[in-house]
């Protein structure tokens, strides 16, 4: 009698007598990995436009004080003229008042505008927004920075007796300033009201000896306007009565446009 080989029965092995089963491990998921560009670390953006316009408040606010020429290290230093430069602007001075006449300067990317010596070209430095100065005595000049700042007005900076006090505090911390004195220190009005500060003061100093300062300021569409006029006033040849009244008229004519 042929033997019947039955198939092999399907599923799971028949559990052992008197033992119990033993759940099935729960099924883990491994957990997804961020990729690598979830995972780089980006710069909150709202941090870093802060910190910019911190930096861009605090270096304006140094160019105030400082006043230009000297300018601080982060912006450009005013040139000094050589012995021989000196010697022919005193010569030429010598001959008279020096005559200034004046055109109309305007730079309306910037949003600025005012008077210079026709005879004062414009000469290029780092960090100056415009320079010009006298030919062959570039200590004499005329500076303008522009700087973005979160101010809507000067007066929240300070009134002029406070700028004017600060400024002459720091030209005396500097290591070349022999002595500093404010004349004066006055508001006035702008463009459709704008209020603008200006200060006159003497600075003695181991570098370029005595000058006479007049400083302006103002703050328009959020960004502070500084004009520098430096200009030679030693007691052997005093600042004559014609080229102050020129220098006055370049002061009171920086305005926005």
């Amino acid at each position: 009698m042929p033997l019947v080989v039955g198939c092999p029965r399907r599923g799971p092995p028949p559990r052992p007598a008197g033992r119990a089963q033993r759940p099935p491990p729960p099924h883990s998921v491994a957990p997804k990995r961020a990729s690598s560009s979830s995972s780089s670390t980006t710069p909150p953006l709202l941090t870093t436009r802060r910190a910019a316009s911190a930096a861009s408040l605090l270096l304006a606010a140094s160019l105030l004080l400082a006043a230009l020429p000297p300018f601080p290290a982060s912006s450009p230093q005013l040139p000094v003229a050589s012995a021989k430069e000196g010697d022919e602007a005193e010569a030429r001075e010598g001959e008279g008042e020096l005559e200034l006449e004046l055109e109309r300067y305007t730079d309306r990317d910037e949003g600025f505008t005012l008077l210079k010596p026709v005879s004062w070209p414009k000469v290029e430095k780092a960090g100056a927004t415009a320079l010009f100065q006298q030919e062959g005595k570039g200590s004499n000049n005329i500076g303008i920075v522009v700087n973005p700042v979160r101010l809507s007005t000067l007066t929240e900076f300070g009134t002029p007796q406070f700028v004017a006090e600060r400024l002459i505090q720091a030209e005396k911390k500097k290591e070349s300033t022999k002595s500093a004195e404010v004349i004066s220190a006055e508001e006035r009005s702008g463009h459709d009201g704008l209020t603008v500060y200006e200060i006159e003061y003497l600075l003695d100093s181991t570098r370029g000896g005595m000058k006479r300062i007049f400083s302006a300021a103002f703050v328009a569409s959020r960004k502070l306007y500084l004009l520098n006029i430096a200009h030679s006033d030693s007691q052997e040849k005093p600042l004559d009565s014609q080229t102050r009244n020129v220098l006055e008229q370049v002061l009171h004519s920086f305005d926005s446009v």
